[in-house]
């Protein structure tokens, strides 16, 4: 099963890009994912504190599968063992001009206990469309700032 939403960004990938990576700064930003700790180096384990709408703080440790600038962030994670209920996460971002950036993020959700979780991929798919909001605000206000500040100068 796979749950995916897109919106267009009216800023360069790189500042996308930028922001997407800048895990230390999720805090101030995003509603979903409220914090991620690890290395944006592929098969390194990540801590990714998870705040589904309407629902519980979630913390999983999933492993980076893919680390591509500025183009593509994927994760895979699992909850209990592999195979019991399994996601692979992923982000991705193009270059439709150069200040303009399709950002897509979504999640392959597999496993046994799949067919029990439609309450928690609903509000994760929420989730994806609050974050994926807010970091849209925050890249479109980064552009305008510049572009204020060059009129300034």
């Amino acid at each position: 099963m796979e749950i995916r939403t897109e919106l267009e960004i009216a800023a360069p990938a790189s500042d996308v890009w930028r922001i997407l990576t800048d895990f230390e700064r999720y805090a101030e930003w995003n509603p979903f994912i409220t914090t991620i700790s690890g290395k944006l180096v592929e098969d390194s384990k990540l801590r990714v504190q998870l705040s589904l709408p309407e629902g519980r703080e979630l913390c999983i440790q999933p492993r980076l599968v893919r680390c591509r600038e500025p183009s593509e962030l994927c994760w895979r994670g699992h909850l209990g063992f592999p195979g019991l209920f399994d996601g692979e996460h992923f982000f991705q971002l193009q270059e439709l001009t150069e200040r303009r950036t399709r950002f897509v993020q979504g999640e392959n959700f597999g496993g046994v206990l799949l067919r029990f979780a439609g309450t928690s991929i609903t509000r994760a798919a929420r989730g994806f469309v609050y974050m994926n909001q807010a970091l849209k605000r925050r890249a479109e206000a980064g552009v305008a700032a510049r572009s204020l500040g060059g009129r300034l100068a």
